[in-house]
């Protein structure tokens, strides 16, 4: 047994300070859960799409498009409560948890009225922001109508975001989690209950129910369950303008994320119905599987942050590079799974959308699905990274990656490679799988690189902070 135990502590010995059995664990029991519930979103948007190609199957893109503004409402507001989670987290790793409570109260006044805001902008753009990208009045008005309908949810949304992020901070990830099972199952009864009579104006009414839903029930938990409402403590300076830097930043990244990948959905439509039909479905799978990265992100985001807030440098450059170790592992198994998968993903796929010429159009989708998990390898090692950084407050320089990769380069790609005219043109729907790979391959080595450039001594140190 000696022999043995002393052959274990070579093998450890040999092996990065990071990768410990006990900071894995720590690690998997943070961002399974987060992931588990941020995937709950995306289980609403399946139970949406198969209920409404059952009872109205041509009216699923009338709900698909009514996201376009408030997807980047979404994205931007996720971002702007990030920092709720970052200060809160700081906070907790110095040993200051009781006074978290100041955080989340203005991490509800700003999600609140941002959530009022975008709601109002939403509604009033609908119909004019359709009519600009070339839809008729046929597809405008229902459409219109499905955005002001999900639009009415924003306010509810970002209540149960900041929660959300207030509760993951202290450790808590699994109410989040419990809290998006159920409303997925709130949902989907909306759905049966709705749909058969009003179509995609049921579905979006349901969204928005279950979301209300959601904020009130994370509401009571924050308030009875933790320090949201014990008042003291002295701020640092600057710390509201900390949280909200970090918030505006990650809000402007998602804004370019979200808001890119959304145009992409629009260039596949327009280069044809079918195409568009095919990449919804592959982006479908690759937001799913970004979620797991959303889990990875959020608890290596805690951890880092937990770190910087009591000054343990060393602890701060383990906690970035384990996240970026798993989210290549994780990515690594993700891709390889729907890959071999990507037949029984089409046609399952095909069949819950209601396509009528499914038989025609799985082989297509198996090798779009396949081509995408590959991508979604990137596309997740730069959202970890980037969550990484903005946990050390660092802020601008991965927002300016984000802008840079999918503003600047991947819509224009896209539009060239899928619709322009020429050699290597006019590739359809795999032109703008091109152009979304090259996007995410630029990211996420960016991103990557900035944090290990972090990690070994750029920027400001963080023992300055202990």
């Amino acid at each position: 047994m000696p022999a043995a135990v002393a052959v274990a502590s070579a093998e450890t010995a040999m092996l990065p300070s990071y990768l410990n059995r006990r900071d894995v664990l720590d690690l998997a029991r943070l961002a399974a859960p987060v992931a588990l519930s941020r995937m709950s979103f995306m289980l609403m948007g399946l139970t949406d799409a198969v209920v409404l190609a059952r009872h109205a199957p041509g009216q699923l893109p009338f709900v698909l498009n009514a996201f376009l503004p408030v997807g980047v409402a979404m994205g931007f507001g996720l971002g702007l409560v990030i920092g709720v989670q970052v200060i809160t987290a700081e906070l907790a790793g110095a040993g200051r948890d009781l006074e978290t409570g100041r955080i989340v109260r203005r991490g509800l006044v700003v999600a609140l009225l941002y959530g009022i805001a975008s709601a109002a902008a939403c509604a009033l753009v609908a119909g004019p922001l359709l009519r600009w990208l070339g839809f008729d009045e046929a597809f405008t008005v229902p459409t219109a109508r499905c955005t002001r309908i999900l639009a009415y949810g924003l306010p509810a949304h970002m209540l149960f975001s900041a929660c959300a992020s207030y509760l993951e901070a202290l450790r808590r990830p699994l109410v989040v989690t419990a809290i998006g099972a159920v409303a997925v199952i709130a949902n989907l009864g909306l759905d049966l209950f709705l749909v058969p009579e009003y179509g995609a104006a049921g579905v979006a009414w349901a969204t928005s129910l279950s979301r209300y839903g959601m904020a009130l029930v994370a509401l009571a938990v924050v308030a009875r369950s933790t320090p949201a409402l014990v008042w003291g403590g002295t701020p640092t300076p600057g710390e509201f303008a900390r949280q909200n830097s970090v918030g505006l930043g990650a809000g402007l990244a998602n804004i370019a994320e979200w808001g890119s990948f959304n145009l992409t959905h629009v260039i596949a439509t327009l280069v044809s119905i079918d195409a568009g039909a095919l990449w919804g479905l592959t982006v479908q799978m690759m937001g799913s599987v970004f979620m797991i990265y959303v889990g990875l992100g959020s608890a290596t985001s805690v951890r880092v942050a937990e770190r910087f807030g009591r000054g343990d440098r060393q602890g701060v450059a383990d906690a970035s590079r384990l996240g970026l170790v798993a989210a290549l592992v994780v990515g690594a198994v993700m891709a390889a799974t729907v890959w071999s998968a990507r037949g029984w993903l089409a046609v399952i796929g095909l069949n819950a959308e209601g396509q009528p010429d499914g038989a025609r159009l799985a082989p297509l989708l198996a090798r779009l699905l396949a081509a995408g998990a590959l991508v979604t390898l990137f596309d997740g090692l730069q959202g970890v990274a980037s969550m990484a950084l903005r946990a050390r407050e660092v802020i601008w320089a991965p927002t300016a990656i984000h802008v840079a990769s999918y503003a600047i380069v991947m819509v224009p790609l896209c539009w060239w490679l899928a619709l322009g005219d020429g050699p290597g043109r006019g590739q359809g729907v795999w032109g703008v799988l091109v152009g979304v790979a090259v996007a995410s391959v630029l990211a996420g080595v960016l991103q990557a690189v900035l944090l290990e450039w972090y990690t070994r001594g750029g920027g400001p140190d963080p023992s300055s902070r202990g």
